[in-house]
């Protein structure tokens, strides 16, 4: 594993305007750096990557089938008790899923290790499935790059596989895409989805999750008054389930990717469950809550909020000083402790990996730089290319 100089496309800022991709720079500092680029092996991405992604993932789907059983570990993870029925009909029922991805610390040599589950809501999609390839054949047709070169990225084309899968058999069903107003990157993540959906013959249509209401007979609806029968939502479970509108999910008649028993993967009481299962396995790091009296037993580690998105409110801590922390609105229903395993680093860049999933299956990557050794959501996006 390298990261490797490498000049810039003369006219990449023109392409990305061409394309829409209008995230590129965030708040005047670049989030897209193709100044640089990470060299991996073939078998660096399949054995350390892509085999231990796959084996993560279905511990995850144990973790899932474990909770769902086990009132005392709804509670655990702060799932209010009105959705735990929810919950394990949508799990019970094999709601299906669309996409996920986990983030690993990996420096190229030995297991990589598994830092957390971005299972309801990632970001970063675009410039992973499309942005990043149209980078390696840009380089590779200027000569920039070598021939040979390759990419572990089949993201674009197994989103539309997917979605060709899940589409319903009445052609007029429409998917309706949802995300927040005044956030250009989830709205370029949603419209990357729909477009995707469009080209598996799927019709869709946008509503911003502000502007969903709900009608006389309970059903979500958009601004035309349109029942909204499936929902892709760029918005998070555990928000949905302490809002006004929340109680209303049960009885909407609405299908919702992601499914709702994605609350339990997406958040951070996964990480000790998984410990408690699966101890001592090699992509695993030790966690606990922070009440449980094992957690003594760590000297240095990461305090995280169990609800907490984009490394906010992260502490790291050793022998009970903290010497890193990020600020944030989270951390009201409680901690997880996780033992401390730094980032590789490259020159001064602390690199965190995403590894991503559609339909159960290993789909690519995608790669986090930041000066800063928690990576946020303003961390740089660099490309990487299979040598």
């Amino acid at each position: 594993m390298l990261r490797v100089a490498c000049p810039e496309r003369p006219d990449w800022q023109d392409t990305a305007r061409a394309f829409g991709f209008n995230f590129h720079t965030l708040y005047g500092e670049p989030y897209w750096d193709e100044s640089a680029y990470y060299q991996f092996t073939l078998e660096q991405i399949e054995r350390d990557l892509e085999d231990p992604t796959a084996e993560i993932h279905q511990m995850c789907l144990e973790v899932v089938d474990r909770v769902v059983r086990d009132e005392a570990l709804l509670q655990r993870f702060c799932i209010p008790p009105e959705y735990w029925d929810q919950i394990a009909r949508s799990w019970y029922n094999r709601d299906p899923s669309l996409y996920s991805r986990i983030d690993l610390a990996y420096n190229g040599e030995g297991p990589a290790k598994f830092f957390e589950n971005n299972a309801d809501t990632p970001t970063s999609l675009y410039e992973t499935g499309f942005w990043q390839w149209l980078w390696l054949e840009n380089q590779v047709d200027a000569g920039i790059l070598n021939p040979q070169a390759d990419q572990f990225n089949a993201l674009q084309e197994l989103l539309i596989n997917r979605f060709a899968q899940l589409k319903p058999g009445m052609p007029d069903h429409h998917l309706h895409f949802a995300c927040c107003k005044d956030t250009v990157e989830d709205r370029g993540t949603v419209q990357y989805l729909q477009d995707c959906a469009e080209q598996a013959g799927i019709p869709c249509r946008f509503v911003y999750v502000e502007d969903i209401g709900i009608s006389d007979q309970q059903r979500f609806t958009d601004l035309k008054n349109n029942n909204i029968s499936w929902l892709f939502k760029l918005y998070p479970w555990e928000f949905m389930q302490r809002e006004a509108f929340g109680p209303h999910v049960g009885g909407s008649q609405c299908r919702f990717l992601e499914p709702i028993w994605k609350s339990i993967i997406s958040n951070k009481a996964l990480l000790p469950l998984l410990w408690q299962l699966f101890p001592d396995h090699p992509n695993l790091l030790p966690a606990y809550f922070e009440d449980d009296p094992k957690a003594a037993e760590l000297r240095k580690y990461v305090r995280k909020p169990i609800f907490s998105r984009e490394g906010a409110n992260i502490s790291v801590i050793e022998n009970g000083q903290t010497l890193l922390e990020s600020e944030g609105p989270y951390g009201s229903e409680g901690y997880i402790l996780q033992a401390w395993h730094p980032l590789p680093r490259f020159g001064k860049n602390h690199t965190l990996i995403g590894s991503w999933l559609v339909n159960d299956q290993p789909a690519g990557i995608s790669i986090r730089e930041d000066h800063h050794p928690i990576t946020q959501d303003l961390s740089r996006f660099l490309p990487h290319i299979i040598l």
